[in-house]
């Protein structure tokens, strides 16, 4: 039968989380805010970030050569028996189907999509799948997701999973994730594990997992773990996430009181031999901030990459590539772990310029405030997809998945949802103007 529930890296990489102060961090960060045009890049040994270069980290004309890139390494996923390129692509955003081929021309062997890939186009991103990699089934791993919620049937689950094999035209996916899962009664539903032992029993999927980046995630991902309920967890996870990252530079200010157990979790799968993969790497992926300031030791993205993946816990870590640049870019950083002093430079940079304006996956402080029920995190995320990723077809579509439950935010005169961000985010000046910059 199926499980059913049951109620150092070194300094240098940053990946040792040591115990956060949790009295007074709101004091702390509020205090912060209000001095931060005192402290200032500055006071971290950072210029401020502007249109002209700064003379020791290089200029714009000295950003790394792009060179045609290529997988250097393939790490073992868990007890699955597969072993998977470490840098690998998800279709959340993918545009031009013709980089599936070219990716894996360039050695990635593992692809993430979902039936929702792209938003706002159902299935598009699976069809692509199919269309250009049917040929090479053999050659790839192919995991696939769908939102099971609490209430799910197992035949119901079973004909989505059906719809999903006959658009990447194949008879099997290699993983099969509850997707998104932000609350524990997603992980409590036996209709869930009777499905996962009926489709394995018939060749359909050969493991399962949960992905999630919401404000429950540590929650969610401990029950999964101590309760053998996955083979694989996905797990948004980036520097940012880190309060050991920022202790280094910003000692005695919290600025990340979000997710910090993930190093912990993904310890724990990892010794229980259960697949560990990272994505939302790059912290908003606000890449033209750096540009100025990247040089041949690396980029931006690099950097991130290599701190991901720096963490002997972290199998592998997949980010969307939109373009045959973005794969000379990304895979430059595979095969290399160790985080350079140019890294550390540009991921404080990165931390010091945004920060402040970067809405963290999963701390979900403001989803109480809203007297109305409107999910705040998740319009924050899609105006991150329309102004951070310059994506407004994928802002629609996550906007369009919101349906009516966005509405409130059109007409609130209350703003109840104001200061109640951690970091100091007006949320409200994000929100109401949010439907004007997606369909003005």
């Amino acid at each position: 039968m199926a499980k059913r529930h049951e109620q150092k890296n070194d300094g240098e990489s940053f990946v040792s989380t040591p115990e956060v102060e949790s009295t007074a961090t709101g004091i702390r960060r509020r205090t912060f805010l209000q001095q931060g045009a005192a402290i200032g890049v500055g006071a971290l040994g950072l210029q401020t970030v502007s249109t002209r270069a700064d003379a020791n980290l290089g200029s714009p004309t000295n950003v790394p050569a792009r060179e045609k890139s290529s997988v250097k390494l393939y790490k073992p996923l868990g007890k699955t028996g597969l072993n998977i390129s470490d840098i690998s692509l998800g279709s959340g955003a993918l545009k031009d189907r013709t980089v599936l081929r070219k990716a894996l021309d360039r050695g990635i062997n593992y692809f993430d999509t979902a039936d929702g890939y792209p938003l706002g186009a159902f299935g598009a991103a699976e069809k692509n799948i199919g269309l250009e990699l049917g040929s090479r089934r053999n050659d790839i791993v192919i995991a696939t997701k769908s939102q099971v919620k609490p209430d799910a049937r197992r035949m119901g689950i079973m004909k989505r999973l059906n719809a999903s094999l006959a658009r990447m035209k194949t008879d099997h996916v290699d993983i099969y994730f509850n997707h998104a899962v932000n609350e524990l009664a997603r992980l409590q539903n036996d209709e869930w594990f009777e499905f996962v032992e009926l489709a394995k029993k018939q060749g359909k999927i050969r493991f399962s997992g949960m992905s999630g980046h919401g404000g429950n995630l540590i929650e969610c991902l401990d029950y999964a773990i101590d309760n053998d309920l996955v083979d694989v967890i996905l797990a948004a996870h980036n520097f940012g996430q880190d309060p050991a990252f920022y202790q280094k530079f910003l000692k005695g200010f919290d600025l990340v009181a979000v997710q910090v157990d993930l190093p912990r979790v993904f310890a724990k799968a990892h010794a229980k031999g259960i697949g560990t993969i990272a994505m939302k790497t790059l912290m908003g992926a606000k890449l033209n901030d750096l540009r100025p300031f990247e040089r041949d030791g690396g980029t931006y993205s690099q950097a991130a990459f290599r701190w991901v993946l720096s963490n002997p816990d972290v199998d592998a870590l997949i980010v969307s590539m939109n373009s045959e640049d973005k794969l000379d870019e990304y895979l430059a950083a595979s095969g290399t772990a160790k985080v350079t002093a140019n890294d550390v430079e540009l991921l404080k940079r990165y931390a010091v310029t945004n920060g402040l304006s970067y809405c963290r996956h999963g701390c979900n402080a403001c989803e109480a405030s809203c007297n109305d029920g409107v999910p705040i995190a998740e319009l924050l995320r899609t105006r991150m997809y329309a102004t951070d990723y310059a994506d407004l077809e994928m802002a629609r579509g996550s906007y369009a998945d919101l349906g009516d439950a966005a509405s409130p935010c059109l007409s609130c005169v209350d703003q109840t949802c104001l200061g109640a961000c951690p970091i100091g985010i007006n949320i409200p000046s994000r929100t109401k103007t949010l439907p004007g910059l997606l369909h003005g």
